[in-house]
């Protein structure tokens, strides 16, 4: 299972991009996490550069998606909502086909965010209709430096949940695959 994690973070230091590596590093050996933390790198989107002027960068980014068996989105919140930089990405994904049947689920890093994920789930639920708004984590991870969150994850509790949450994920990507 080729599980795609989706930092919308573009802080070096991110909280949500430390989180995903520390994932990464626990997940069962019958899933793979890549992780995608290069929203901060996307042109901003325009559909003048969609077709034969798409950028490398979006090329790229669109055929790890398609790659993927499913895609998690951890993100902070910005502003009460959505990071400019994770909608720009999502809006790169709107017109072509890889993200439609995609399944996704989120991951939070912090106790708080509600509202940016409430809206998040809205935009998602809109892009594909594989979005598995029932597998959810929450981790209350905020402020931790990257050294910091890796501990958490690694404790017997975190672990167990952690893999939990994978397994669930990796369960609906297979059952959608086969209904595909």
């Amino acid at each position: 299972m080729r599980i795609l994690a989706i930092s919308g973070s573009a802080r070096l230091n991110s909280t949500n991009t430390a989180m995903l590596r520390a994932i990464r590093a626990i997940a069962p050996s019958d899933i793979e996490v890549s992780i995608f933390d290069g929203v901060g790198r996307l042109p901003v989107f325009s559909p003048d550069l969609e077709g034969e002027s798409l950028p490398e960068a979006v090329r790229d980014f669109i055929d790890v998606i398609a790659k993927s068996d499913g895609v998690i989105i951890a993100s902070p919140e910005y502003v009460r909502s959505i990071p400019g930089g994770l909608k720009n990405a999502i809006d790169w994904l709107v017109s072509g086909d890889e993200i439609v049947h995609k399944p996704i689920a989120l991951l939070h890093a912090s106790h708080r965010g509600d509202e940016m994920l409430a809206g998040l789930r809205t935009v998602l639920a809109t892009i594909t209709d594989r979005f598995a708004e029932d597998i959810f984590l929450r981790l209350p991870l905020m402020k931790l430096d990257p050294a910091e969150v890796l501990r958490s994850i690694e404790t017997a509790e975190n672990r167990s949940r952690v893999q939990a949450y994978l397994h669930a994920f990796s369960a609906y990507c297979r059952a959608d695959a086969e209904t595909a």
